[in-house]
């Protein structure tokens, strides 16, 4: 009898999504040892297909399937508890069902997407040499980026939000052989965060949902960073889960469009990104009179944007949970791995060939 009640428990269909859960966990850890295997067998092979499937069932809904699942798991929860406290269940019961759903959980983020976070790193996947700049190549470069910025300055009052959609596809489309990307790879529609209001008072503009393949945009977002945030909720989509890369791609993908809206939305947030990095520079003061005074109000309205609107604590407790999930997956800087751009930018400049060869992929998806 108590041989049955153990093979019934550990072999039975009740522990399925823990033994589900044990052999995801062993596929993690293979992953993060053979990235190249991960990028060939994964990323490039099974994540598409999982793409596709999932966005195409999201696409239908205008509300975020995302959410919806983690309020009926908040809520799943907090029923099975009070079941437990009312004793109409056992706490052996409860447990089992806890266990079970955390389990089946784990088990799909990886499945849909979680795995991305072991493949090949950037310089690899799009054979760009990695630099270590000195002072002047990084002046060189972040002058470079002010007058790009200067020059793509533009105001949104006539940007239609609609539009941006698709020119932010189009230009992925262009640049997809570069960035080593399955192009549509599913349906991209962006969806409102459901608790904007919360998400913005930790300072968070958008997020993908990886259960059902979906972009979500904070209602908070001002117009001047609407394209460059759907860029790079974008990129997660294509299964970029490194914050630096898909910043380095909403960049590349934005500057790269015929958009004036695409490009100062994502030359504005990748100065910042220098100006935040470049503090220590004695040229410092020199670079930053050579920023349009419109460009400098800009950036300022941002700023005070998202300062009235975040809440420290609230901030502060968001850092930390997103430190510990990147750290938890193999993102050794955790919350740090945002301003890992900065290099990626300077790689990329700083690589002639690579540079040639975007603009040369690029002219081919051009060409009718």
């Amino acid at each position: 009898m108590a041989q049955s009640k153990f093979r019934k428990t550990f072999f039975g269909y009740a522990a399925l999504p823990i033994w589900l859960a044990l052999a995801t966990y062993g596929l993690t850890e293979l992953f993060s040892r053979y990235p190249g295997f991960t990028e060939t067998v994964y990323s490039q092979t099974i994540y598409p297909a999982f793409a596709f499937m999932l966005s195409f069932l999201s696409k239908w809904v205008s509300f975020s399937l995302d959410d919806a699942f983690y309020g009926l798991l908040a809520v799943f929860f907090i029923v099975i508890l009070l079941l437990t406290i009312f004793k109409k269940i056992r706490p052996g019961r409860f447990l089992l069902l806890l266990v079970q759903t955390l389990a089946l959980t784990y088990t799909l983020f990886y499945c849909f997407w979680g795995f991305n976070y072991y493949r090949t790193g950037i310089n690899n996947r799009l054979q760009i040499t990695k630099s270590k700049p000195d002072s002047l190549q990084f002046v060189r470069v972040f002058e470079h980026l002010i007058d790009q910025t200067n020059e793509s300055c533009c105001t949104f009052e006539k940007m239609r939000y609609k539009s941006v959609d698709s020119l932010v596809e189009i230009s992925y489309k262009k640049n997809a052989s570069f960035l080593k990307i399955h192009y549509p790879q599913g349906t991209r529609r962006t969806k409102p965060i459901t608790l904007s209001n919360f998400f913005a008072k930790a300072s968070i503009a958008g997020y993908y949902g990886p259960f059902f393949s979906e972009v979500h945009l904070n209602d908070s977002l001002l117009a001047i960073e609407y394209p460059q945030v759907m860029a790079h909720e974008f990129a997660h989509q294509f299964g970029i889960t490194s914050e630096a890369e898909a910043n380095f791609y909403s960049w590349l993908v934005c500057s790269h469009s015929d958009s004036k809206y695409l490009q100062y939305s994502a030359n504005i947030s990748m100065l910042d990104y220098f100006l935040s990095h470049g503090k220590h520079l004695r040229k410092f003061p020199d670079l930053i009179h050579r920023i349009n005074k419109s460009v400098i109000d800009d950036i300022r309205k941002v700023q005070k944007h998202w300062e009235a609107l975040r809440s420290e604590k609230i901030e502060k407790v968001a850092g930390k949970v997103n430190d510990v999930y990147l750290k938890t997956n193999k993102v050794e800087k955790g919350i740090a791995d945002y301003f890992g751009v900065v290099q990626f930018v300077m790689d990329f400049e700083t690589d002639s060939l690579a540079q040639q060869r975007a603009d040369e992929m690029e002219y081919k998806e051009r060409k009718p």
